[in-house]
């Protein structure tokens, strides 16, 4: 398998490249400096150099069907404009981005698309929160709605809180809503790399927070529902 990460040094990215480059998979990560190739590298992925806001569609087209080095089987959108950005990166990265990617990604004749959203998507802002995380919200609501429209093969998923905790193997997976609570990053990483495994699970909104199924019976049990 061959998977395109958008956003390829986040925290859930290189977790996510490290558990398929153990597994023999071959994993891309869209990057925007170039200082963060080598640790991409060190853990068994190739990194390119894309600045995802001033990118256009063709260019990543171009690197989704030949330049990554061979079939691309799968994109996962784990680009974020990240703690201290302002609203305007939240519609540029968290929205357009994303946006980008699906567009490149039918261009190219990728099928499968993972979207790393967040809980409280398709939900109005609290209007107690300020107004860059209403803006957050919104870009990743306006993301949603345009992948959702689109004929991929495409999974959305909403983590809960997200802590740097170790992994605890087990989670609840589950169609909005399953309510809020934490997950840490390398739960959400081994969700991500199982649905990847598993493209039996299609077309899902599915939320995410820490329970009691392992990570493969959580994904296994959508397999099986309309």
């Amino acid at each position: 398998m061959h998977v395109v990460i958008a956003g390829g040094h986040g925290q859930i990215a290189l977790l996510l490249t490290e558990i398929l480059a153990a597994e023999g998979h071959s994993v891309t990560g869209l990057i925007r400096k170039p200082e963060q190739s080598e640790d991409i590298v060190a853990i068994g992925g190739r990194p390119i150099v894309l600045d995802l806001e001033r990118a256009d569609t063709e260019h990543l087209a171009g690197l989704l069907a030949s330049e990554t080095g061979g079939a691309v089987d799968a994109v996962v959108f784990a680009a974020g404009a990240g703690p201290g950005s302002g609203a305007a990166r939240k519609e540029t990265v968290d929205r357009a981005a994303s946006v980008l990617l699906a567009d490149a990604a039918e261009q190219a004749g990728v099928r499968r698309f993972l979207q790393i959203s967040t809980m409280g998507a398709g939900t109005a802002p609290d209007p107690s929160r300020d107004e860059v995380w209403a803006a957050y919200l919104e870009a990743k609501t306006a993301a949603e709605d345009d992948l959702r429209a689109r004929d991929l093969e495409w999974v959305i998923l909403r983590p809960g809180a997200l802590t740097n905790d170790p992994p605890a193997g087990t989670v609840l997976l589950g169609e909005p809503s399953v309510g809020r609570g934490e997950v840490t990053r390398a739960d959400v990483a081994a969700v991500i790399a199982e649905l990847l495994r598993t493209p039996a699970v299609s077309r899902r909104v599915l939320e995410l927070r820490g329970g009691d199924a392992s990570v493969k019976e959580a994904v296994a049990a959508f397999t099986t529902r309309p």
